[in-house]
């Protein structure tokens, strides 16, 4: 992470909003990883895609956090920030941009699975219960499945997107205390 990377990320004051995006980079990296793509460029959009989140309105959240980065990320990147979040009226149209919509679902789906596991632990999660947790709409019921099933928009099945996701998010378990 560059030094302007930290600066942008050090002025989020939630800690929850903290560690849901390094856990979106995280799953964004190991995609990138997977498709071959640049994983510096889409671990930086995982990471600072919520930097406005805190002082941006709906409308604005994404079109904001693209503006803070112009000229610190190439524009496709700053579309696929903007194009996270549809009230902006930016329309993902590519794999970073669909990436990006279905890492932000996931990542919300698996801490609630792991805050409901024995030892509140990512590491506890199965695939299978996973997909249980997915299947079921009183479970995390604001998580948008539909915005999951965006990984099928990139080439990745369910359980394939359910594995890389979950892979991504052990190996950053314990920077958010999971």
């Amino acid at each position: 992470m560059n030094n302007e990377a930290i600066d942008f990320f050090k002025n989020i004051g939630n800690e929850n909003l903290k560690k849901h995006m390094i856990a979106v980079s995280a799953i964004m990296k190991k995609l990138a990883k997977k498709f071959n793509e640049d994983e510096n460029i889409w671990e930086m959009v995982g990471l600072l895609h919520d930097i406005d989140y805190e002082i941006a309105s709906v409308e604005e959240h994404g079109k904001i956090s693209a503006e803070m980065l112009k000229d610190k990320l190439p524009s496709f990147a700053l579309d696929a920030i903007r194009a996270h979040n549809e009230k902006t009226g930016f329309k993902p149209i590519n794999r970073i941009d669909y990436s990006l919509i279905a890492c932000d679902a996931i990542s919300g789906l698996i801490v609630s699975t792991a805050l409901v596991m024995p030892n509140k632990k990512i590491s506890e999660i199965k695939i299978d219960t996973l997909k249980n947790k997915f299947k079921d709409k009183s479970f995390a019921r604001k998580i948008d499945r539909e915005r999951i099933k965006y990984c099928e928009k990139i080439g990745l099945s369910l359980d394939e997107f359910f594995s890389i996701s979950l892979e991504a998010m052990n190996e950053i378990a314990e920077k958010i205390g999971l």
